[in-house]
């Protein structure tokens, strides 16, 4: 569709004011902290005076807590912390590292950063890593980096099992998925590394920023050092004994992605709210969801009852529509104020990609991903929408739909 025929809301339509990337402001106690780093001057996380605790280790070990990890350690962002991950494990260039095939492009890129090779896993319609399609590539590398996409999680107890019997250790990318559990099991505490993200469009706010987890002390302590510490690792306070750090410290490289204090201290009043936080994303999550429900040829993805969400983001399924009609649902609803991703289309656009786009990264088609990935609609939930603006968000969306399914010319040229 070209852009001249994008059709335009009727005088009469409703249409949404709001800002899907607005974010809400930074907590008061927060700007608080940070205007105290700045004063000392003392954004370096290792830059401390005797007896001086940093911002940064002061995260580490609050949010250790917080999960229930034995170790933390906070990083650049989200992506050096999946990298970091993976060294740590000992994957190396021409390694195979197994990964869902809808993710964003951090995910492979992650694999790619360090030379590996990515193994895509296929999707089912629930959002979730094809488990079926994970046992039957099970032998096709020892690591699997597990993108819990949009804060779907698959079957955690089942996928365990999988990889327990083929002896894969399991990262979690919990970007789209701090605050959510499985059967009550924090996400990123039933892998061997929990790798967080506090990027904006994250569930805390510093900008950038990574967080990871591990009750592993050998991997703790590799990954501090991957992260910069030099010599200087005993000033973390959610980190392995000295004598960790002794079998390893002259064979791991220092890639350096430190986080500062100063974002350390944007995120620590943040972490302390993020229950309260979850529970308004979901409230704002469950008025989408019921205003979607019942709508002529548009999917919702049913949650499971093991799985305690953050809702985040919403995403519902176009399935078999032409991409063309997806394509004019996008727009309408655009006409209308309400900004949708989908992850169907031919090339990239902004945020939203998939794997056949990521040329560094082949694989082989993978029919029954695709048909999911061509039926994907996204939605962002910022906690500057009321409970009436996601109403609104649905009305307009569940009319358009409308519209389009009703034009009798919705289903693919496949047929399916």
């Amino acid at each position: 569709m070209k852009d001249h025929d994008i059709p335009v809301a009727p005088d009469h339509a409703e249409r949404f004011e709001g800002n899907f990337t607005q974010q809400e402001p930074i907590p008061e106690t927060a700007i608080a902290a940070a205007v105290a780093v700045m004063q000392s001057g003392r954004l370096h996380r290792y830059n401390t005076g005797p007896g001086e605790l940093s911002e940064t280790a002061l995260l580490e070990q609050e949010f250790a807590a917080q999960t229930g990890a034995k170790y933390c350690l906070a990083v650049a962002s989200g992506g050096y912390a999946m990298a970091t991950a993976l060294r740590a494990m000992g994957v190396g260039p021409g390694d195979k590292v197994l990964t869902n095939a809808f993710t964003l492009a951090p995910v492979p890129g992650a694999i790619a950063a360090i030379g590996a090779q990515p193994v895509f896993v296929g999707v089912t319609e629930a959002l979730t890593i094809d488990l079926d399609d994970l046992a039957a590539k099970a032998d096709q590398a020892d690591v699997l980096l597990l993108s819990h996409m949009r804060g779907h999680l698959c079957d955690m107890d089942r996928l365990m099992e999988i990889c327990a019997a083929s002896n894969i250790a399991v990262i979690e990318d919990c970007a789209h998925t701090m605050g959510a559990a499985w059967r009550g099991v924090p996400s990123g505490r039933v892998g061997a590394i929990g790798c967080y993200s506090c990027q904006t469009y994250k569930h805390v706010n510093s900008g950038e920023g990574g967080l990871i987890v591990t009750d592993d002390a050998d991997l703790a302590a590799r990954m501090i050092l991957l992260s910069g510490s030099y010599m200087l690792y005993e000033r973390h306070l959610a980190a392995p004994e000295p004598e960790v750090f002794e079998r390893v410290k002259y064979d791991t490289p220092n890639i350096s992605g430190r986080m500062d204090n100063l974002r350390a201290a944007i995120l620590r009043p943040q972490l302390q709210d993020l229950d309260r936080q979850v529970a308004r994303w979901n409230e704002r999550y469950r008025v989408l969801e019921a205003g979607l429900r019942d709508v002529p040829g548009l999917t919702i993805v049913e949650r499971p009852g093991e799985e305690s969400i953050v809702g985040s983001s919403f995403q519902f399924l176009l399935l078999d529509w032409s991409g063309d009609k997806v394509q004019e649902v996008v727009s309408r609803c655009g006409a209308r104020g309400v900004e949708l991703k989908w992850f169907g289309a031919e090339t990239p656009v902004a945020f939203t990609s998939k794997y056949d786009h990521w040329r560094y990264a082949p694989s082989e088609p993978m029919p029954a991903s695709d048909r999911v990935l061509a039926a994907v609609v996204d939605i962002r939930v910022p906690l500057t929408f009321t409970l009436e603006d996601c109403a609104q968000i649905a009305r307009i969306i569940r009319a358009e739909t409308g519209i389009v399914y009703q034009s009798g010319e919705n289903k693919a040229e496949t047929g399916g």
